[in-house]
């Protein structure tokens, strides 16, 4: 039982009800809302299969559910754009603190809506990055772009589809750099028409869609025929920008897949409906680009300070001669100077292998950098 003050109520909070968003606040002063939360391979087991470039990346779907939920908080029902501006790595132990926020509402009742993490290993509390950017909608303003609904999903497979062969298809595409591990391998079935795709994908066993609007591994498999077949087989492409996302049911275990190229750029529309044909979700654009490990932020503020015990050193006796100039030391050669030292061995004394000189700066002095270059010089000289 969590200790008074450690739950979102106890501190004033709402909580959404999400599996990645655990507390959401209502900003009075502007009108907008915050979604906070907590993401780590521990509390998401299921995100360490989603691998990129040899990378655990949170998928991009995670991002457009966690705005949509945001978008629920805000009164917006449809997500107008959403563009992935930065790969979201999580690190192999702790997590990632997550912020959803959501700006006052313009004129039109739209809202700028963005996506920030900072790991929780971060040395500041300001170390934030922001990964996503969009602007949220009610869900009454009509769209700039949209997609044919149910048509073609009712019947199942699509009239004149042909069967795609999946074999060794996952695979493939680990190959590419896309390694999804079991609760990402969703894809059971895909037909090609034309330039159309259409896909069955579902969760696999262990994996819940209980409190998601659409389960991001559900989302994520209903891509993989774009990135899996065709011209796209053997690239290693993400989402990149997402327009006009709309959620038509919730709590999907797998959905019937179309995916339509767009008349002119290089999107594709997506609809996911259910047995029956009705809309589970629609995307009037999806645009993916190459992922490069360039774009993911420095991971420093993933380390943290661990203290690592010493080897023992080896303090066996050496037969070094040493050499000390300046003072003496019980059981060390001294001489008084470099000048000492350079007649005694003109003298016939053995060359030491190691000459120390202690050299000390005068004292109360303020001018340390200075100081430090004074002391440097002399010693050189």
């Amino acid at each position: 039982t969590p200790a008074l003050g450690s739950r979102a109520e106890d501190l004033g909070l709402e909580t959404p009800g999400h599996p990645l968003l655990g507390a959401a606040m209502a900003l009075p002063a502007s009108g907008g809302v915050v979604l906070t939360g907590r993401l780590s391979l521990s509390a998401q087991p299921w995100l360490a299969d989603h691998v990129v470039a040899g990378q655990v990346v949170v998928p991009g779907a995670a991002l457009v559910e966690m705005v949509v939920r945001a978008g629920d908080e805000a009164g917006c029902g449809r997500v107008e754009e959403l563009l992935i501006e930065s790969p979201l790595v999580l690190p192999a132990q702790g997590g990632v603190r997550v912020q959803v926020t959501v700006d006052e509402a313009d004129e039109s009742g739209r809202r700028v809506v963005a996506v920030y993490a900072q790991a929780e290993a971060a040395a500041t509390e300001g170390e934030w990055t922001r990964h996503a950017t969009g602007v949220l909608a009610p869900a009454d303003i009509s769209a700039g772009t949209s997609v044919d609904g149910d048509a073609d999903l009712a019947q199942w497979p699509p009239a004149g589809a042909e069967a795609v062969d999946l074999d060794g298809f996952y695979p493939a595409l680990a190959e590419s750099g896309l390694a999804y591990g079991p609760a990402f391998q969703g894809i059971r079935a895909a037909w090609r028409r034309g330039e159309e795709l259409f896909a069955e994908v579902a969760l696999p066993d262990g994996v819940s869609a209980a409190g998601f609007g659409l389960h991001p591994a559900l989302l994520d498999a209903a891509l993989h025929v774009i990135v899996g077949t065709g011209e796209r087989r053997d690239r290693l492409e993400v989402p990149f920008s997402w327009e006009s996302v709309n959620l038509h049911a919730t709590g999907a275990v797998e959905a019937r897949v179309r995916v339509t190229p767009e008349r002119t750029g290089d999107g594709v529309g997506l609809v996911l409906a259910d047995a029956e044909g009705g809309l589970i979700a629609s995307v009037g654009s999806l645009v993916l680009r190459p992922f490069e490990a360039a774009a993911v932020p420095a991971r420093d503020d993933l380390f943290g300070v661990e203290w690592v015990p010493a080897q023992a050193v080896n303090s066996g006796e050496t037969d070094d001669r040493w050499a000390v100039l300046g003072e003496e030391l019980s059981g060390v050669e001294a001489h008084a100077g470099l000048a000492a030292l350079l007649e005694a061995v003109a003298a016939g004394e053995a060359v030491p292998e190691v000459v120390v000189a202690r050299v000390v700066p005068e004292s109360g002095a303020e001018d340390v950098p200075g100081v430090a270059r004074a002391v440097a010089v002399g010693a050189l000289e």
